[in-house]
């Protein structure tokens, strides 16, 4: 067997960014760490992982969520970021107030370049995943240190009281996570009634509207995941946030035409498609 030494695989593996996801693992594998991991591969990056939850759940729904041991989160994020450049860091499912602590002592600590946080409260299959305590545990400590936070209409909602409805409302919502600290928020429209599938990106120098076609697409597990992943791993690569944020979403976009339905219920999209030579990146 030939042996490749330490400086070989140094050399090799600086090329690519290293992309840390900090979030809960999906045994179904369409989102959560699964996802992630996949979608930062696909996008160029090496991946690294924190497990924060274990889920049960599969194609027809969210049985439980076990969260783990916050001390075992800490020694996970410390291990990666004192050995690793890291380029990145993304958090999803962080369940509850002293996983977030947790994670968030650590972040300010080792301070990563970019910080993505999906502020994931429910399972798109069904099942609240965050309590009250925990959101108000997401807005005090974690936001200050969000590079971007991402959230979708009805985790707007819930982080600022405000109704999100309109394309208005959602940079509403999202100039108030501003002046809670987080350093540019992207208000996910999927839910949005009065435009479907349209982003609202807000930073301090403005807001940016990034329009988008709604698709009908009953396979659409991991569609949050995948987007902050992609979102971030851009932003490692060297890009700039906006972007990040258009490339992030052209590959939302293709990965969700090409969503996959291994099991009996509604199916995941798919971040491996280009390995397959199906599809382009764009919007169309």
């Amino acid at each position: 067997m030939i042996g490749f030494g330490t400086a070989y695989r140094r050399k090799k593996y600086r090329m690519l960014p290293v992309i840390l996801t900090v979030a809960g693992s999906d045994p179904s594998g369409g989102a959560g760490i699964q996802a992630d991991l996949l979608t930062i591969a696909a996008v160029g990056g090496y991946g690294a992982s924190t497990v924060t939850a274990i889920t049960v759940q599969n194609s027809r729904g969210l049985r439980s969520v076990r969260p783990v041991h916050p001390d075992l989160i800490r020694e996970q994020m410390e291990a990666i970021l004192e050995d690793m450049p890291v380029a990145a860091v993304k958090t999803g499912m962080l369940v509850r107030t002293d996983v977030i602590l947790a994670v968030c002592g650590v972040l300010r600590n080792l301070r990563p370049d970019n910080i993505v946080v999906d502020p994931v409260m429910a399972a798109t299959r069904g099942g609240n995943v965050m309590d009250d305590d925990g959101v108000q545990a997401v807005r005090k400590h974690l936001l200050p240190l969000a590079t971007l936070l991402t959230p979708n209409v009805p985790e707007a909602e819930r982080l600022t009281g405000l109704p999100v409805r309109t394309v208005e409302q959602a940079g509403d919502a999202g100039r108030m996570l501003l002046d809670a600290g987080a350093k540019a928020v992207l208000v996910k429209g999927g839910h949005l009634p009065d435009a479907p599938g349209t982003d609202v990106l807000v930073t301090g120098g403005g807001t940016d509207v990034f329009p988008g076609r709604w698709q009908d697409q009953p396979d659409s597990h991991g569609t949050g995941c995948v987007l902050s992943a992609a979102i971030t791993t851009f932003l490692g690569l060297g890009n700039d946030l906006p972007t990040a944020v258009d490339r992030g979403r052209s590959f939302l976009a293709a990965a969700l035409r090409h969503g996959r339905a291994p099991g009996r219920g509604p199916g995941s999209v798919d971040p491996m498609f280009r390995l397959r030579g199906e599809g382009g990146g764009d919007l169309e």
